[in-house]
């Protein structure tokens, strides 16, 4: 990106995770304004500190309500529902030219009223989402969607299971712009590829400990690979607290496993921890994407990931910088661990070159073109 844009540009998000803020910090160095308009500082079951560095923020008034996520995978998993009720006043104020707005909630539904409002502002949506994490959405709900989708100029999404969910709800495909999960890889790129034997099959769990993640079924069948494979080591780290940390503590030891529980790892120590691993394991049952799976090829790890992850279906190739199974299907977590175990050193050397290639592209400047790709189709519509 050359130049700056001279436009105003507000930003309606729930709040800035430490990942997210080189995209916005690029995206402010190339439009005449960014001010980012936050529901919260930070949602209770995060461990990342605020951080807004070079940004203009306004954290708005509201109301946050918890609730029950119950998918139909079978699993549940607590979600934060933010009503920033000052929406309309501060976009009065502010007077943007354009309007990037997450989610499809009250939110959006203030940026659209916004944007009938003052025709000449462009209304840019920005929905994460997957076919996968959307299954069970009631009818209602859907025509709700459907209905909201119609205001936005451009739709910004996470990939292309997000862009045929969306485009099942009437947006059309020259309306929506990918904008993938990055990171800055820079620390984790310059992790050596190589692992002594031990490393090399350590096995690296990052993550939220809650139902959703998949470790209640991953678990079990590293107890069933290591009763079959007595005299072969497996080890395991899990990185991260939830409530179901003791539960797993409990299965790993009745189970004879060794498993390294870690807890809490801040984000810029956690190249640290990839670089003592030698394959990530993501076995979750719902994930709109899965930054873990970018950290992990970018370290050199190959990934044991679950096919409800729109990162693994992606980013993972089949054998060449991982392997992809079905979290809830017993037998196949059994073969895909048999297969990432029993891999031969110089295939498992191959693979973690592979995987670092896989994710070269996937930075923060390419994110903040996207976006300013989006709203630059939104003022040419």
């Amino acid at each position: 990106m050359t130049g700056k844009v001279p436009l105003r540009v507000a930003l309606l998000t729930n709040f800035i995770p430490p990942y997210f803020l080189p995209v916005l910090q690029n995206l402010s160095h190339s439009v005449g304004e960014l001010r980012v308009f936050l529901s919260t500082r930070m949602e209770a079951n995060r461990s990342w500190m605020p951080a807004w560095d070079g940004l203009q923020v306004t954290v708005q008034r509201g109301v946050t309500i918890r609730r029950r996520w119950k998918h139909k995978e079978g699993f549940s998993d607590q979600v934060f529902v933010h009503l920033p009720v000052d929406t309309l006043a501060l976009l009065r104020n502010y007077r943007p030219d354009v309007v990037v707005s997450a989610g499809l909630g009250l939110r959006t539904l203030l940026a659209c009223l916004y944007r009938h409002a003052n025709p000449r502002t462009r209304l840019v949506g920005w929905i994460n989402c997957s076919e996968h994490t959307e299954i069970g959405v009631s009818k209602l709900r859907s025509a709700l969607r459907r209905s909201l989708l119609r205001s936005p100029d451009t739709v910004l999404t996470n990939g292309p299971s997000g862009s045929r969910y969306l485009q099942s709800l009437g947006v059309q495909p020259s309306e929506i712009v990918c904008l993938p999960y990055v990171r800055d890889m820079s620390s984790l790129l310059s992790i050596a590829e190589g692992r002594d034997e031990l490393a090399s099959r350590r096995l690296l769990f990052v993550g939220q400990l809650t139902e959703r993640k998949g470790m209640q079924h991953f678990v079990p069948a590293l107890i069933r690979w290591q009763r079959q494979n007595q005299q072969r080591a497996l080890e395991c780290w899990i990185v991260g607290d939830g409530p179901l940390k003791e539960e797993l503590r409990r299965m790993a030891a009745a189970g004879a496993l060794d498993v390294k529980f870690l807890g809490h790892i801040d984000f810029a120590q956690l190249p640290s921890v990839y670089a003592q691993a030698g394959l990530l394991v993501f076995p979750t049952l719902a994930d709109e994407w899965g930054l873990v799976v970018n950290e992990a090829l970018a370290a050199g790890l190959p990934v044991l990931g679950s096919r409800f992850s729109q990162a693994v279906e992606e980013l993972v190739q089949e054998a060449r910088n991982g392997w992809i199974f079905s979290p809830d299907q017993p037998k196949q977590l059994d073969a895909v661990l048999d297969r990432a175990l029993s891999c031969p050193p110089a295939n498992l050397l191959r693979m973690r070159q592979a995987a670092r290639l896989s994710v070269l592209h996937l930075t923060p400047e390419l994110a903040a073109g996207r976006m300013l790709d989006a709203i630059q189709m939104a003022l040419s519509n």
